[in-house]
């Protein structure tokens, strides 16, 4: 979601200094250096690496230490065995009509990044209809977000040239030495999420080396009295200006969130990367578990776990999550619930977190479990047609009402049911078809066969946007995750059917002269665009298009979870150290 920036309230106080924990930093660098090319070190002086920190030592004068670990290598081929399927699939004997609609699906990913090279290349995003680069204010200075999380579709959609050319931008052109702010959030799951993802599925070092840099750039977002991270970090370059040391590594809170509060489904969409983070770097402070933080440092394990730490312990309204929580205090702000936009990708990364940690992470399964049993008592509701939905909650008085960012749930409901107990498996099951259903007729009921931004169940109107801000499409993905999730645990050829209604009113609608564009009202026949091709748009609309139109092998559920962007990162089947 493109949100608002927010510079910092004057009165508010700025957390995450420049003066933040030395030895943390150094850890950081240090773990980035392992996983990168050398770093310079300045002259007279060697890096050591003992006990995952950086310790500088004179090059002569006292004698190295006895012991020192070996540099952590994540060892690739071992892991790339451990697949249970190859990433791109066998796709033995697929019938011809499937081949071809996934080769339209290949061909509009292949315009897309056609046109973002020749009009928008190291820009964030194309605008088509102006054949031109847009930068936007989410990621701190950060270029080439569309390239970032094109680069797994890409591959997996076997487009090597075009992946060629992203690779070689990301080796010669991505820059990380900048200073600007950030949304925390969309730099882990675009950028993060991307590179990670591709490192997974090529074993460049280049793109681990990238996504270690970046992590470490994050950190100081966490340096809050609690360990939940504010919303906007500045990444901070190396700036020679007095107010550039200043900024480098502050965060703050979005000042449209209610008293400087942090975002649920921000500080609860971490924890896929960080732990990948971990994982590839060898160095556990990504993912540490904090203990007794002590004031002035306000804690070394600021990170993950820590966040969980803190929600086991707040009271959850009806057993509900709010979305917004002081990052200060621990406590929440204001008792609004949403499973769309605030909350949303929270409950997603609870289930995937199981998932990811091969069924071991017990704890991130049991709060799956009660957050999605006092949703099912308290906000699934079904309106006088017959239509489920999950209405938002405010204070104990309900909003009939669901946002397209609400639909990605029937497919992460319908993932939990997988693995669920019988009786459980049956009726989640049965309730994330209902919703996906639902989500599909706010698309059928529409001029353009595309959804709103939001629809409603009050004042006769079913499943449609009733405000004229609701009616806009902006080429999201949601709908059709759900139904590629539905489609490889059910095989139900509907959800196939469906998936190609979109692709049809995606190649009639959005498809211009210069790329693909949202809509401004998807009521009517005739719409104007918006003049934005979302990044998104080449991570997650088409790659689950595509992947709904492929066999189940390609990248399998039993080897990949994705991420809120739809960037796969592989489930642990083993401990992967060289």
């Amino acid at each position: 979601t493109d949100l608002p920036r927010s510079p910092p309230a004057a009165a508010e106080p700025r957390h995450a200094s420049p003066a933040a924990p030395r030895r943390l930093r150094e850890k950081l660098r240090t773990a980035a250096r392992m996983a990168g090319p050398p770093a310079r070190t300045a002259p007279g002086s060697r890096q050591q690496v003992q006990g995952g920190e950086s310790r500088a030592q004179p090059a002569s004068g006292a004698p190295p230490a006895r012991e020192t670990r070996a540099p952590f290598r994540f060892d690739y081929e071992r892991f790339r065995r451990s697949l249970r399927h190859p990433v791109r699939g066998g796709r033995p004997g697929e019938d011809p009509e499937t081949r071809a609609r996934r080769m339209k699906i290949k061909e509009m990913m292949k315009f897309a990044w056609d046109n973002y090279k020749q009009y928008a290349l190291g820009k964030n995003e194309l605008r088509p209809l102006t054949k031109n680069g847009h930068i936007g204010n989410m990621f701190g200075g950060l270029r080439g977000a569309t390239v970032i999380d094109a680069l797994d579709t890409l591959y997996i959609m076997e487009l090597e040239e075009e992946f060629q050319e992203a690779k070689e931008w990301v080796e010669k052109s991505f820059d990380l030495n900048v200073n600007g702010e950030a949304s925390l959030f969309e730099v882990n799951i675009r950028y993060i999420g991307g590179l990670l993802a591709t490192y997974y599925l090529t074993g460049e070092e280049v793109f681990k080396s990238k996504a270690l840099e970046l992590g470490e750039k994050l950190l100081p977002a966490f340096n809050t009295p609690t360990g939940i991270p504010r919303g906007v970090i500045n990444l901070g370059r190396q700036g020679s200006r007095p107010h550039e040391r200043f900024l480098r590594g502050m965060s703050w809170s979005w000042g449209w969130a209610s008293a400087g509060s942090s975002i649920l489904a921000e500080f609860g969409t971490l924890h896929l990367e960080f732990l990948h983070l971990s994982q590839l770097s060898g160095n556990p402070v990504f993912a540490e578990k904090a203990s007794n933080p002590q004031p002035g440092l306000q804690g070394i394990g600021l990170f993950v776990m820590n966040i969980r730490r803190v929600l086991n312990r707040v009271e959850k309204p009806q057993g509900l999550y709010p979305n917004f929580l002081s990052p200060v205090t621990g406590s929440w702000v204001q008792h609004h619930v949403s499973i769309g936009g605030l909350g949303d990708s929270f409950y997603e990364y609870l289930i995937k977190s199981w998932l990811m940690s091969d069924k071991k992470d017990s704890e991130a399964k049991k709060m799956y479990d009660d957050a999605l049993e006092a949703i099912e008592k308290h906000l699934v509701k079904k309106s006088a047609g017959g239509l489920t939905y999950i209405a938002e909650w405010r204070g104990g008085i309900l909003d009939h009402k669901m946002g397209h960012l609400a639909c990605f749930s029937g497919g992460m409901i319908a993932l939990g049911a997988e693995h669920a107990t019988e009786e459980r498996r049956q009726r989640h099951m049965e309730l994330a078809a209902e919703i996906t259903s639902t989500c599909h007729e706010s698309y059928a009921r529409s001029d353009t066969k595309l959804g709103p931004e939001a629809f409603r169940f009050d004042a006769g109107s079913e499943a449609m946007a009733t405000r004229l801000s609701e009616r806009y499409y902006i080429l999201r993905p949601e709908v059709v995750e759900s139904y590629m999730y539905l489609w490889r645990l059910t095989h139900e050829p509907k959800y196939r059917h469906w998936g190609w209604e979109v692709v049809k009113a995606l190649e009639k609608h959005c498809r211009v002269e210069a790329g693909f564009s949202g809509i401004r009202d998807v009521y009517t026949t005739t719409p104007t665009h918006d003049n934005m091709q979302q990044s998104f748009f080449l991570a997650e609309t088409l790659k689950y298009l595509y992947l709904l139109f492929c066999e189940d092998d390609v990248l399998s559920l039993e080897d990949w979870v994705f991420n809120t962007e739809a960037h796969p990162l592989p489930i642990n089947h083993t401990d992967f150290k060289a």
